[in-house]
């Protein structure tokens, strides 16, 4: 697996490592058990909403190590709003590029920031509770990435149909029975999901 030197560099010497222990909002996404964690901490100043710091702890490879690492580096003094509009794509870009089934990395790590800014907003009143429906849905399969394309599903029109009913998630995936990464996909999806206290269910057909 060939990785760029900027990938190798933030994996050797990650920078924001560690914990803040008085932090504004923390963060966690991914699963040990699957593989890759990643736990994000803001120190938010709560006049100008500028990230003043941010550190990150790591379980996992290490391309999970140094996207961590980059993203801390990307959103540290820019503006929840700012922070917000980072994304996967930018952010593998601002290491050369990572391997196709690494990218999921780069999502994980966007996915992390983002849910540490809306705990954040969530915590101080900025924002509204988001209520859970077929956009919340197609959003977070927008995240999940095919290991040999490094695109997303939903991109790749994998995707047939997405929807939420009465607490149940159903997505009907149009993946051939001969893709190695299928039931791969299949679990992450409901690894995204799962952390939606309003989905009750996931049924996901192919």
């Amino acid at each position: 697996m060939q990785y760029s030197k900027k990938v190798l560099d933030h994996f050797m010497h990650p920078h924001n490592i560690g914990e803040i222990k008085d932090a504004d909002s923390v963060a966690t996404e991914g699963s040990p058990a699957c593989g890759d964690q990643v736990t994000l901490f803001l120190k938010v100043n709560p006049d100008t909403k500028i990230i003043d710091d941010i550190k990150f702890q790591s379980y996992g490879c290490a391309s999970n190590i140094a996207t961590g690492s980059i993203i801390t580096e990307m959103a540290k003094g820019k503006s929840l709003d700012e922070a917000k509009k980072i994304d996967w794509k930018s952010a593998a870009a601002e290491l050369d590029g990572l391997p196709p089934q690494k990218m999921h990395c780069s999502v994980l790590a966007v996915d992390t920031l983002r849910t540490a800014i809306q705990n954040y907003e969530l915590k101080n009143n900025l924002i509204e509770k988001e209520v859970i429906s077929k956009t919340t849905i197609v959003k977070e399969l927008k995240n999940i990435i095919h290991p040999l394309s490094g695109e997303d599903i939903i991109s790749m029109k994998l995707v047939k149909y997405a929807g939420f009913e009465n607490g149940i998630a159903i997505i009907d995936l149009d993946i051939p029975s001969f893709d190695q990464y299928r039931d791969n996909i299949a679990e992450e999806i409901k690894e995204h999901l799962e952390k939606f206290e309003e989905i009750n269910d996931i049924k996901i057909t192919m």
